[in-house]
């Protein structure tokens, strides 16, 4: 899951974006929102955690300009402002959900799982494909009786993977959705946890999960 932090309080950018860096999401971090909008010119996000009261170009009209230009992308309003009137605007200019701080990190995590089941059409933290089944909320993974423990960018690629399931996944939208704009790897890194997630989901099962398409990329589908 590939997230932008809005937040122009640096230690609590800072932490936000370590802490779901350690959760496996890949995270590009600014202050303001004329720098959000350079960071969306270049990138999608699967969701933005947006401060409402920032320098230069507030959340507020941040959010405006996003959804005037047709982008639909969640957005989690961060405020201290706790006033009712407060919270009904910004859900009224676009937001899809408002959590005011000081706030649980616990509590973020699971309104970015909210709003992203929403975005998506899904009513449940479960994804299966044949018989895996992957718990995003649990972060939890079994195919049969069997548990399989996964590192945390393991977790990311597959989470991405069976979100997208039936989809062929190119090398680059990989890469743009499990890591930052910071990220300056070997190229082959996808390839590499490709073949650390085969060796954990399909190493000795007798139907492969896992698929190559020459060319274009990878797919997590079940084979008749």
């Amino acid at each position: 899951m590939r997230i932008l932090v809005v937040e122009d309080e640096r230690d609590l950018n800072r932490i936000l974006t370590k802490t779901l860096s350690a959760e496996g999401c890949s995270v590009d971090a600014c202050f303001d929102g004329l720098e959000a909008l350079d960071y969306l010119s270049g990138a999608s996000y699967d969701v933005i955690v947006l401060d409402r009261m920032m320098p230069r170009m507030d959340g507020m009209e941040l959010l405006s300009r996003l959804r005037a230009q047709g982008d639909e992308t969640p957005v989690i309003f961060l405020t201290a402002k706790d006033a009712v009137a407060e919270r009904v605007r910004g859900l009224d200019a676009g937001a899809d959900d408002y959590l005011v701080k000081p706030f649980s990190f616990e509590e973020l995590m699971a309104r970015i799982r909210v709003v992203t089941r929403k975005h998506s059409g899904s009513t449940t933290n479960l994804f299966t494909v044949g018989d895996l089944t992957v718990d995003t909320g649990a972060h939890t993974v079994r195919r049969g009786e069997k548990n399989i423990n996964l590192s945390t960018k393991e977790f990311a690629l597959l989470e991405y993977m069976i979100r997208n399931k039936g989809v062929v996944l190119s090398r680059e939208s990989i890469e743009n959705n499990l890591w930052n704009y910071d990220y300056s790897g070997g190229s082959n890194v996808v390839d590499v946890y490709i073949s650390y997630l085969r060796r954990k989901i399909d190493s000795g099962w007798p139907k492969k999960l896992i698929h190559t398409v020459w060319g274009v990329g990878w797919v997590l589908r079940e084979e008749e």
